[in-house]
């Protein structure tokens, strides 16, 4: 190689990227982020099965499944395409507020109806 050659690369030499910098690094902690969005993704398929199980129940409670044909027994299908309140937002806020299976003794708190009380046994 001849020193004209020599001096052009050395000129070029500066010009040509750096690997060090090619890739750039992250302080990002990946795991974190992933954990977290296994976690949000866990939770959106909760409240998707907090809403089925509610609208099963709430039709089931409210008698809108009972099969047509023997009044005792239950309309599997209508299970899975009732529609028992309007919308999915009610059946997610009604399974959050109402965690304790309800007393079916006790008048229910719309009810203007007065509920005897039970009186006290000798």
């Amino acid at each position: 190689m001849s020193d004209i050659e020599g001096k052009i690369l050395r000129i070029y030499d500066k010009s040509k990227p750096e690997d060090e910098d090619l890739y750039e690094t992250s302080n990002v902690n990946h795991v974190a982020w992933g954990l977290v969005v296994v976690l949000a993704g866990l939770v959106v398929w909760l409240a998707i099965a907090l809403v089925n199980a509610e609208n099963q129940r709430n039709a089931l409670a409210s008698k809108q499944c009972r099969d047509p044909l023997f009044t005792a027994e239950i309309d599997h299908q209508c299970l899975l395409t009732v529609r028992s309140r309007e919308h999915w937002w009610q059946h997610l806020w009604y399974g959050f507020t109402h965690v304790k299976p309800e007393d079916p003794n006790a008048g229910h708190r719309y009810d203007r109806r007065k509920v005897p009380a039970q009186q006290a046994q000798p």
